[in-house]
């Protein structure tokens, strides 16, 4: 590893990267991430034949280091990172940091991301984003919209961004999560599997994070199908908000 040595013999972290459709991108991806040392996880969520044979042949030339897992249809984004999740744990694996193939991550924070969950093994170290110039004007305000909704409907101003992916999982303590709160699958994902982390008084530690919009210029976001998944997602949690308010309230007082 470049800038980061691992000393909790427990702490047993991989890189977990859901990938579809991204066969240009992932190789830069996964370049930049191998560099820093860690075990990696590919997660094809059922991608077409041209990127699902850039990943076979990715993992192939990294296989000391790359496991790929196939997924047979796509499931969404959600459905991938769930998926991975549960192999790490198969796998032996403490934490799992998912980055996106896309190359929208700032790589160069993984040593402290990897230093932050070595030192705070139970918390979700989640990634807050510092935008630069790609992203633009309409997606950097609409996300506000999203951040109302999470401070609503968690009581609280603790999670700083809700809808990055660039973070480490605790695999153990989000499995069992997801055993009871499967979650959505797609774009709704990370914002419901955040919200409900801090409903049980997990910890939550923001990470600042520069974010870029993607290299390959490929966007799986559906304007109208995942909008009214995320509309939907945040009914559920509103209503559940509700449900948990003396709850809330007392953790919060």
């Amino acid at each position: 590893m470049d800038e980061f040595v691992l000393r909790n013999a427990e702490f047993k972290p991989a890189i977990l990267i859901p990938v579809y459709n991204h066969e240009v991108a992932v190789v830069g991806t996964l370049s930049d991430v191998l560099r820093f040392g860690y075990p990696v996880l590919l997660v094809d969520d059922g991608s077409h034949e041209a990127c699902a044979t850039v990943l076979r042949q990715l993992a192939e030339q990294y296989s000391q280091q790359v496991t790929l897992l196939s997924l047979p249809q796509n499931g969404g984004k959600g459905h991938a990172v769930k998926s991975g999740l549960r192999h790490l744990a198969k796998m032996g694996f403490s934490h799992g940091l998912q980055v996106d193939a896309d190359g929208q991550h700032n790589l160069a924070d993984i040593p402290e991301f990897m230093e932050t969950g070595e030192h705070h093994p139970k918390a979700l170290i989640a990634g807050y984003p510092q935008y630069d110039e790609t992203i633009s004007k309409g997606r950097y305000y609409g996300r506000y919209l999203t951040h109302v909704w999470v401070w609503i409907n968690t009581l609280s101003f603790t999670i700083k961004d809700s809808m990055c992916g660039f973070r480490l999982y605790p695999v153990n303590q989000f499995n069992q999560l997801l055993e009871k709160n499967p979650c959505g699958n797609r774009m709704d994902f990370d914002t419901e599997i955040i919200v409900r982390w801090l409903w049980q008084n997990g910890q939550i530690i923001n990470l600042q994070t520069k974010v870029n919009y993607p290299t390959d210029g490929v966007s799986h976001f559906n304007l109208v199908h995942d909008n009214v998944l995320i509309s939907w997602m945040h009914t559920r949690l509103f209503f559940g908000m509700l449900v948990r308010l003396p709850k809330l309230l007392w953790q919060k007082f």
